[in-house]
Order: structure tokens, then C-alpha cells, then sequence
């Protein structure tokens, strides 16, 4: 008779796999991906090192494991903010001032997840990360463009963009220091982004504050 795990063993299994990426994106945030290594965050986990090459044979597993649960995240959490706003318009600006405001909550572990240089054969799983945040935004201005509030344009082009203008303001290397007064930048960064996506500057100023205080 073949094994068949129980409901309690698949539980537990899962819950050491999440302790594992949590840890990694513990050591992540603390230290950038160079950091992500196994015996430490093992320790991290309070589990053994060679329980951990169980889930993940070596290191670059563990780091494509965790960017895949930090994309994941991300564009969920992009998501939950579009599904909530009253409108196309309103769900783009939603969505960048959502990733902008968790950008900045731990700047460290967004620069490790999408700008940090990784080794060669960890570029495509980084390269997903960044083509799926494209693909939320574009999708989100292909609505707002369908629906008359954003002139025409190429969403995936625009989207692309944007992305590059978030991701360089919030933790590139040119990104000025944030600490202190994220509100601002966050608010800065999605009006100049919903200017450049061709709204008009005191409907993108509205819906700014709009934004931001109902994210508070």
C-alpha cells in the first residue's frame, strides 16, 4: 500500500517550508540576498541546516523560492488595493501608492528582491518579479485607458515605465533617503507617475490625497 501522508504531517511540513522562506526573507531584509545562506537561516528558523537542503538543495533554490513569495505578496497585496478603489482611475493610483508605501516599509528587502545583483542564474527568476509587477500595472492602465480616463497609449510600454520610475525613486541607487518622510516621497512619486501616464495635474493631485489618506 503506497504512504500516504496524514493531514498532520502535510500541515507540519508546510509550516517548517514557510519558517524556512520566512527566515530567508528575515536574512533578506537584514543583509540583502548575499545574506540568504543556508546555514544561517536555518539558525534563523531554529531548525537544522540539513533539514533545510531537504526543501532546498542549495542556495539559489532558496532564493528563487523566496523572490517567488515576495512577488507573490506583492501583487496580491496590488490586488486587494485595486479591487477596493471606485474606479479604473482610482485603482491605478491605489495600486502604485500601494507598492510604493510597502517599498518603503523595508527598503532593504526591495532592493534585494528587484534590484540587487544576483548570481546569473537567479536573472530569470528576478526578471519574473519584474515583469509581473509590469503586468499588474499595465492591466491596470489598459482599464483606465478603455474607460476614457487615461488618453491613448501602450499599457505595456507605459507599464514598463512606471515600474522603472517606481523602482529607481524608491531604492535605486539614485533614490533620495525617505526616512522620516515616506508619506511625502509616496505621495510625490505616485503624482508624478499619474502625470506621466497623461492626467491632468489637479485630477492626479485629488486623487493622490485621496489615496493616500484612505490607505492610512
Amino acid at each position: 500500500m503506497p504512504y500516504r501522508r496524514t493531514e498532520n504531517v502535510t500541515r507540519r511540513l508546510a509550516a517548517r517550508h514557510a519558517a524556512i522562506i520566512a527566515a530567508a526573507r528575515q536574512a533578506a531584509s537584514e543583509g540583502g540576498m548575499a545574506a540568504v545562506q543556508i546555514a544561517p537561516v536555518a539558525l534563523k528558523a531554529g531548525i537544522a541546516a540539513g533539514t533545510v537542503y531537504r526543501y532546498f538543495p542549495g542556495k539559489t533554490d532558496l532564493v528563487a523560492a523566496l523572490l517567488a513569495e515576495i512577488s507573490g505578496r506583492e501583487f496580491a497585496a496590488l490586488r486587494r488595493a485595486a479591487d477596493v478603489a471606485p474606479g479604473p482611475l482610482s485603482a491605478l493610483s491605489a495600486a502604485i501608492v500601494t507598492f510604493a508605501a510597502r517599498a518603503l516599509r523595508d527598503r532593504r528587502l526591495t532592493f534585494a528582491a528587484i534590484a540587487e545583483p544576483v548570481d546569473a542564474e537567479l536573472d530569470s527568476a528576478r526578471l519574473a518579479f519584474r515583469k509581473g509587477l509590469a503586468a499588474e500595472f499595465s492591466s491596470l492602465i489598459a482599464a483606465a485607458t478603455a474607460g476614457k480616463h487615461l488618453p491613448e497609449q501602450d499599457a505595456a510600454l507605459s507599464a514598463a515605465a512606471l515600474v522603472g520610475l517606481l523602482v529607481e525613486g524608491l531604492v535605486g541607487p539614485l533614490a533620495p533617503e525617505a526616512a522620516g518622510r515616506e508619506r511625502d516621497v509616496v505621495q510625490s512619486l505616485t503624482l508624478i507617475a499619474l502625470r506621466a501616464l497623461g492626467v491632468a495635474d489637479a485630477r492626479a493631485r485629488g486623487l493622490v490625497v485621496q489615496t493616500v489618506v484612505s490607505d492610512q
